[in-house]
């Protein structure tokens, strides 16, 4: 990259994938940072696609299985516990390499997308859907950790906005084809049936993905450190980093296992419904529901990208208490307020949590060491999906009881908020290199 005639860095163009909406790309960004991000993107794609479904296509997968509205809570709960899956496969990441375990995950994800395509019964989608859970959220942290890693540090917030807005893609493209799922042979069953793509696309990203520099260091300094006679550190490969990590910072570890539970709890009615509740209480067909997300999610991931600026600029805790604060007010105005507003409400929640969303993720991977990086960000996942399935089962409760759903959504909703402040117990991590941030390798 050749610098501008006053001696700044010049500024790539934006590529066909980065759509123009979603501003510039950052002055001084070195190409091969670019092009790393664009791949990882394209793989998260297919995560979100899959994620689309378990939220937009719930009602027919109920009506066909035959659960009943009230145990849709508990059977997409029992889904959501594939996170408990993903505290045992990120960890390995920092044993195996970030490349290695990614690439696994893909595969693992689009296999149990096309088996959910053939299941008979809600125990079998259950079952199912709990890998495709653990290897998706897998594939979407060890991402991030990737990026991360790579990344220039003035960027890195920008990256991960950018990351999450052009993979958001593949959420949109389940959702578009799913204003479809009434016509398509075989209803909802054909709209997982796709999840075989990135399976028959290893190839492509066998050979354009490397694995990171920070973690071959690290793989290096163990491998003088065994040569030595050094005792290794840590202790076993899963519950050893994660004491570790407790007691050299039991207030970092706090903070970001308070941030994913609360946010978890939280957050995770208001999407689980969002299709069931427009439907049912307001009376769209399916093809509106997609046109709402769709158009209002298009506005609404712009909070990535605006926050990855603003949190390169501004630091990550101010920027992350502000969105998660003001998140509650859009699951209010959405859950309880009229027909006409549904649409502002959708592009107002779907901007600050995705903006929060940034910033815990930022945090809590810049927060510690290469050698236990994806063991962190295991644990937070763990304590995410503890949080989904609380959630999902408090509001069921909920719904069980005279059908109190929107009101459960929103009192729940409130624990985001306060998920936001426990960003106050740790030291801002904008901008500084990751070895500085950490404070011990």
């Amino acid at each position: 990259m050749s610098p501008d005639s006053d001696g700044t860095p010049a500024r790539l163009r934006n590529p066909w994938w980065l759509p123009p909406f979603l501003g510039r790309v950052p002055a001084g960004l070195p190409r091969e940072s670019l092009s790393l991000l664009g791949l990882l993107a394209f793989g998260l794609s297919f995560e979100q696609y899959d994620l689309s479904l378990i939220n937009s296509a719930i009602k027919q997968v109920s009506d066909d299985l035959g659960i009943a509205v009230e145990d849709i809570g508990y059977v997409t709960g029992a889904a959501r516990l594939g996170g408990l899956l993903t505290f045992v496969l990120v960890p390995l990441a920092d044993r195996l390499g970030r490349r290695r375990v990614f690439l696994a995950a893909l595969v693992g994800m689009s296999l149990c997308t096309l088996a959910t395509a053939l299941v008979r019964s809600p125990v079998q989608y259950a079952a199912i859907q709990f890998l495709s859970r653990g290897f998706m959220l897998t594939s979407s942290v060890l991402a991030v950790v990737i990026l991360v890693e790579e990344f220039p540090a003035a960027h890195r917030g920008w990256g991960l906005g950018a990351l999450v807005a052009v993979a958001a893609w593949g959420y949109g493209l389940g959702t578009a084809v799913y204003a479809a799922v009434d016509s398509l042979p075989w209803g909802w069953r054909t709209l997982y049936g796709f999840g075989v793509v990135p399976a028959l696309m290893l190839p492509l990203f066998r050979s354009r993905l490397r694995e990171t520099a920070r973690f071959a260091e690290q793989q290096a300094a163990e491998a003088a450190s065994h040569a030595r006679g050094d005792a290794a550190a840590g202790g076993g490969w899963l519950l050893g980093p994660v004491a570790a990590l407790a007691r050299r910072h039991p207030r970092r570890v706090l903070a970001v296992g308070l941030t994913g539970l609360l946010g978890a709890t939280g957050s995770v009615g208001v999407f689980q419904y969002l299709s069931p509740f427009v439907q049912t209480e307001h009376g769209w067909e399916p093809w509106r529901y997609s046109a709402m997300v769709l158009g209002g999610g298009l506005l609404g991931i712009l909070g990535n990208v605006v926050a990855g600026r603003l949190a390169d600029r501004h630091g990550r805790r101010r920027i992350g208490l502000v969105a998660y604060g003001l998140y509650p007010l859009g699951v209010a105005a959405f859950y309880l307020g009229p027909s006409d507003g549904l649409l502002a409400a959708w592009v107002f929640i779907v901007f600050f949590g995705t903006a929060g969303d940034v910033v815990t993720r930022a945090i809590a991977s810049e927060l510690f060491p290469t050698s236990h990086r994806s063991t962190a960000m295991g644990l937070l996942v763990l304590l995410q999906t503890l949080g989904w399935s609380v959630g999902l089962a408090l509001v069921s409760v909920g719904a069980g009881e005279g059908g109190e759903l929107a009101r459960m959504v929103c009192l729940l909703s409130v624990l985001v908020a306060g998920g936001g402040l426990a960003f106050l117990l740790v030291p801002e991590t904008g901008r500084r290199e990751l070895e500085d941030v950490s404070g011990f390798s």
